[in-house]
């Protein structure tokens, strides 16, 4: 009769052990997948330690970065880079720029109009090297981007100078994935607007 008692609490146990063990993963699958959520819908990183960036970045990647370096002109991952999609910082991924407002300068450089979010950018005056120009950083991580010019097209007349180095490239069809979907109505087509002409001739 004893041996039977000890033998159902042994199995009681192993029952509300294993009951333990399913609860708590299911728990943790659900905490796992709302952390994802979460960094979907807040795809911006901290900026981590320098020796992380050393460890992480690639040479080039920390020298234009952290050390205001210049990559190599018509040798870079975004110089010729035409698909639809948005640059954002990469170390933090804060977004940056559209490919809307990109350009081919000549440069050997990505080339942009404007930031996607002017606050987004932060300005510099820089004197190295004898001469004057604006050096343009990221604000979240400070991270040196490139230059800005007064020498763009319309309809800003200006040029931002960025080294693909500290970039990276979210192409249009993952936004919504990786954290950015609201910038994709960016990409949407946009109503066309009737002419004076088309608008009375709809009217008769």
């Amino acid at each position: 009769m004893y041996k039977h008692k000890h033998s159902y609490k042994t199995l009681w146990f192993g029952l509300a052990g294993a009951f333990v063990v399913i609860v708590g993963s299911i728990l943790f699958g659900y905490a796992q997948g709302q952390k994802q959520e979460a960094e979907k819908m807040n795809p911006t990183k901290p900026v981590p330690a320098d020796a992380e960036l050393r460890e992480k970045l690639t040479k080039d990647q920390y020298k234009v970065t952290r050390q205001c370096g210049t990559e190599t002109p018509f040798h870079n991952a975004y110089r010729d880079n035409h698909k639809p999609g948005i640059y954002v910082d990469l170390i933090t991924g804060e977004p940056l720029f559209s490919s809307l407002d990109k350009f081919d300068s000549g440069t050997g450089w990505p080339s942009f109009t404007k930031p996607i979010k002017p606050a987004n950018v932060t300005e510099k005056r820089d004197t190295s090297y004898g001469m004057e120009r604006t050096e343009v950083r990221a604000k979240s991580s400070d991270s040196h981007l490139g230059h800005l010019f007064d020498d763009g097209p319309a309809p800003t007349g200006q040029r931002f100078c960025v080294n693909s180095a500290a970039l990276r490239f979210v192409p249009v069809e993952k936004l919504k994935e990786e954290g950015y979907g609201e910038y994709a109505s960016l990409f949407q087509p946009q109503p066309q607007q009737q002419t004076a002409g088309e608008q009375q001739q709809a009217k008769k």
